[in-house]
């Protein structure tokens, strides 16, 4: 009976992750769908009208697409693995159990009818047999099921590695293209007018942060029209302003104990950094050994600073749409064999770089986790 509740347990193991068993194939299909409309969009690019917005789209797709591709290889690994170690551990028992099934199956009916307690241990015998034999065939077709599901994941894995090295090829293709036409819109005079000599004397007597966005706050902004759709009724609802997952919450202490009054996001390198709303530029620049710094403005009380940017889209004073490009995420764009999957239970290793996100409501730092739609903490 002990080997009969070996193979229910088995047998039980192998529904319940039977029910995981496509999503690592269908999240590598999905990603590849996304990463094939990211490349057509990217194609068709150059004739766009806009070609910043377009070039926008394109990367963003690429890197949702290149995200989740990563992810399907990473639970195709985690699926791999888990297999794997279920057959090393029952390969033996299994063979020597399917072993003596079929010694008995080729034996003589006759001598299977001789037990030494007589018809009544040949009866039980047969019970056993006949309870074991459906237990034995289910699991067999259990160890089927799963050796097919290894080689689909196999596959899904080599196919996912040469769609991964087309994607960060496209996608490096797309940064290089929009920082080309961003420099070529920065010809345009910024719609609003700053008092650049105001800003520099700022940035040079800065001690923090915190006194720097206090007395850039406080500077005025000369502008023919700061009408604005309201930045209040998006709480909760704004997007974060870039590609990756919050590596530390608000006030939250880091190893050295240190708290800040804001969110770091983890980023993949070259990570394209958007404004989560509408909103007017207030500073653009390096600050401090924060790198650099952008302070927009979404609405007349709010100020919204992103610190740990690379290269920088915009200038005080320019005027943001919702969505519009505000900077790339310094560092070096990862290779392909740094984003293959080597430690299946390992995640999140691409994202090498940090953004710091600060909100401010009335001059004082808040909570940005009740205004982003964050996934996790």
């Amino acid at each position: 009976m002990r080997l009969l509740a070996l193979i229910t347990v088995l047998c039980a193991f192998g529904s319940v992750a039977s029910a995981q068993t496509t999503d690592p194939a269908l999240t590598a299909q999905r990603a590849a769908q996304m990463l094939e409309r990211a490349a057509l969009t990217m194609a068709e690019a150059d004739d766009a009208r806009d070609r910043v917005d377009a070039l926008t789209e394109t990367i963003r797709a690429y890197e949702e697409g290149l995200s989740a591709l990563r992810e399907g290889m990473r639970r195709a690994a985690i699926r791999e693995q888990s297999i794997t170690v279920v057959f090393e551990a029952e390969q033996e028992r299994l063979g020597r159990l399917l072993g003596v099934l079929q010694s008995m199956q080729a034996a003589p009916a006759p001598l299977l009818l001789i037990h030494p307690n007589g018809p009544v241990g040949t009866a039980r015998s047969g019970m056993i047999v006949s309870e074991v034999t459906p237990a034995v065939a289910a699991e067999a077709m259990e160890l089927r099921r799963q050796l097919e599901e290894l080689a689909l994941l196999r596959a899904v894995q080599e196919t996912a590695e040469d769609q991964l090295s087309d994607g960060l090829t496209g996608v490096q293709e797309a940064r290089v293209a929009l920082s080309q036409a961003m420099a070529e819109r920065r010809t345009l005079p910024p719609r609003f007018a700053s008092d650049t000599e105001a800003l520099l004397e700022l940035t040079q007597s800065a001690e923090t942060l915190d006194s720097f966005a206090t007395a850039i706050r406080a500077l005025d902004v000369m502008a023919a029209d700061t009408r604005l759709p309201s930045f209040s009724d998006q709480r909760g609802q704004l997007p974060l302003p870039l590609q990756g997952r919050v590596l530390r919450g608000f006030n939250q202490a880091d190893a050295a104990g240190v708290t800040r009054p804001g969110l770091i996001l983890a980023a993949e390198a070259r990570a394209l950094v958007s404004a989560p709303w509408h909103a007017t530029v207030r500073y653009a620049g390096p600050l401090l050994d924060y790198g650099n710094v952008i302070i927009l403005e979404p609405q007349g009380d709010h100020l919204l600073i992103l610190a740990g940017l690379g290269e920088l889209f915009v200038r005080a004073g320019d005027l943001l749409a919702a969505g519009d490009p505000v900077a790339l995420m310094g560092g070096e764009a990862p290779n392909r064999e740094e984003l293959i999957v080597s430690d299946p239970l390992a995640s999140g290793g691409e994202l090498s770089e940090t953004l710091y996100m600060e909100l401010r409501e009335a001059g004082e730092p808040v909570d940005p986790t009740a205004w982003f739609a964050t996934q996790d903490q």
